[in-house]
């Protein structure tokens, strides 16, 4: 069954694949995007290839614009994907204040302040899912990124909370948490870690990014997409609070 589905931080990586992918299953997407044109971009896209999809710039770091994106959209959203995400790579002794909030403003405040506002109608229709898009940093930690290790997870303690608060209706929350999708985020990563390392990008990749994966691969965009559709799905109706690694076997150690 068609669902209406809102990406954060669609117009690029893995909103973008997601929302892409969706729209071909036939569902209706909410493109949202720090950038306008960006969103804009993305959803005309997913319309030339067939499917369903509106774009709209959104600030998920503002919850006053937030709270005025939703007053304006005024329509029920089924499935709320929170994957908008920055990083900035530094030790604690060298990372600016206001940065080290702003990464917990867009990643742990924003994806709590979005679904806030989705879950009266999802109550009303009695069917919601809400989708953190995590990261296998929201299980484990690694050097230098101490702002996206933290917002991370706090995703999973929120997630947690808000299955409690939702148990009495058809809503669920969950966390995905893939290890490394080459992503241009990811990109960005490498290049930053190798700066703060010392070491070539390869390096990075080789001795860091894969080393702790029994499987030494970057993480598929379909593997993600296909947890998603898992999620959203009637069948999923009692998988809630839970955190589901895609990560190469990274947790088993």
């Amino acid at each position: 069954m068609s669902k209406t589905v809102l990406i954060t931080g669609a117009a690029s990586g893995i909103g973008l694949y997601v929302a892409q992918q969706l729209a071909m299953q036939g569902h209706t997407i909410i493109v949202t995007d720090l950038n306008q044109q960006a969103a804009q971009q993305a959803a005309a896209g997913i319309v030339e290839q067939g499917g369903s999809a509106e774009g709209y710039a959104l600030n998920v770091a503002d919850s006053d614009a937030i709270e005025q994106f939703f007053t304006e959209l005024n329509q029920p959203i089924d499935v709320l994907i929170n994957n908008a995400g920055i990083q900035h790579v530094a030790k604690l002794e060298d990372f600016p204040a206001d940065k080290w909030q702003f990464l917990q403003q867009v990643m742990l405040v924003g994806p709590a302040m979005m679904t806030k506002a989705v879950l009266p109608r999802m109550r009303e229709q009695d069917f919601g899912r809400i989708i953190n898009i995590g990261s296998i940093h929201a299980m484990v930690a690694s050097k230098y990124k101490s702002a996206y290790i933290a917002a991370k997870h706090g995703l999973i303690g929120f997630a947690k909370t808000m299955a409690l608060e939702t148990g009495d209706a058809n809503i669920t929350i969950n966390t995905v948490c893939p290890a490394y999708v080459k992503t241009p985020l990811v990109e960005q990563q490498i290049a930053s870690q190798a700066k703060e390392h010392g070491i070539s990008e390869q390096q990075v990749i080789d001795t860091i990014m894969l080393a702790p994966m029994p499987k030494k691969a970057f993480i598929g965009l379909d593997e993600i997409l296909h947890t998603v559709s898992f999620l959203m799905a009637d069948a999923a109706r009692n998988i809630t609070a839970q955190a589901i690694a895609i990560d190469g076997g990274w947790t088993a150690q």
